[in-house]
C-alpha cells in the first residue's frame, strides 16, 4: 500500500471529505487531491500534520507497506459521541446565543435531542472554569469539567471555535488532535475514552503559546 492509497483509506474511514480534511490541516483541497492520486507528495509540514491528525508515525505513512490503519480508524460511533459532536457544533463553537443561566453569573449554552440534553456552563473570560453535562430523561449521564486561560491578546476566539467544530468521534471532548489555519495552530491530546478521560488543548500563534486548557470527565455512575 503506497502513501496515496493510505491517505485515501484513512480519510474515507473517518468519513471525511477532501474539503473537511483540507480545512482541518490548513491546506487546499487541491493539495489533498494531488496527494491522494499520487500527483504530488506532501512536504515535511504536511507529513507532520497528517501524522498528528491520524496518530500514525511518519515512517508508517511513507513506507510502501500496509500500515495498520485500523489503529487510526475510530471505533464505531456511540450515540453519545455523535450527540456531543452535534451539540458542540450547535452551541458555543457554532456562535450560538447564550441561554438563561441556571447558575448566576455563568455563560451557558443548551442543546436538546429527543431524551438527551446538553448544557455548557462556564465562568470567566481570560481565565475560565466550566462544565459540560449531558442528561438523559433529566438524569445526569456524562460530564466534563474544564479550566483554561488566554495568555496573549493574539488569542483568537474565532479560531478556537473553528477547532471545536472539527471534533472527531474518537475524541469528541474538544477539538481534533491538530488543526492549522493561517498563523494559528490548535493541538489537543487526551487519554482514555468517553467512560473516563483527561486531556489538554493549546493554541499557538506562530510559535507562541496563546491559550491553554485542561479537561477531564466521564460517565456519571
Amino acid at each position: 500500500m503506497n502513501l496515496a492509497e493510505k491517505l485515501v483509506a484513512l480519510r474515507t474511514a473517518r468519513g471525511l471529505s477532501q474539503e473537511a480534511l483540507a480545512e482541518a490541516l490548513g491546506v487546499s483541497r487541491q493539495a489533498i487531491g494531488k496527494w491522494e492520486n499520487g500527483q504530488a507528495l506532501p512536504e515535511l509540514p504536511g507529513l507532520i500534520a497528517l501524522s498528528r491528525y491520524y496518530a500514525i508515525a511518519i515512517d508508517s505513512l511513507i513506507n510502501d507497506h500496509a500500515c495498520d490503519i485500523l489503529t487510526s480508524v475510530p471505533t464505531p460511533r456511540a450515540p453519545l459521541a455523535d450527540f456531543l459532536l452535534r451539540a458542540k457544533r450547535a452551541t458555543y463553537a457554532g456562535h450560538a446565543a447564550e441561554v438563561s443561566a441556571e447558575r448566576p453569573g455563568a455563560h451557558e449554552f443548551f442543546y436538546a435531542e429527543d431524551d438527551l440534553t446538553y448544557r455548557d456552563s462556564y465562568f470567566g473570560g481570560r481565565q475560565f472554569h466550566g462544565q459540560e453535562i449531558v442528561r438523559q430523561n433529566t438524569q445526569p449521564l456524562w460530564c466534563m469539567n474544564y479550566s483554561g486561560r488566554t495568555l496573549s491578546d493574539l488569542f483568537s476566539g474565532d479560531f478556537l471555535k473553528l477547532a471545536l467544530r472539527h471534533g472527531t468521534a474518537d475524541m469528541p471532548y474538544r477539538g481534533p488532535r491538530l488543526i492549522h489555519n493561517g498563523e494559528y495552530t490548535y493541538i489537543c491530546e487526551a487519554d482514555g475514552d468517553l467512560d473516563w478521560f483527561c486531556g489538554t488543548e493549546a493554541i499557538y500563534h506562530q510559535n507562541a503559546l496563546v491559550y491553554a486548557c485542561h479537561f477531564h470527565g466521564g460517565y456519571v455512575r
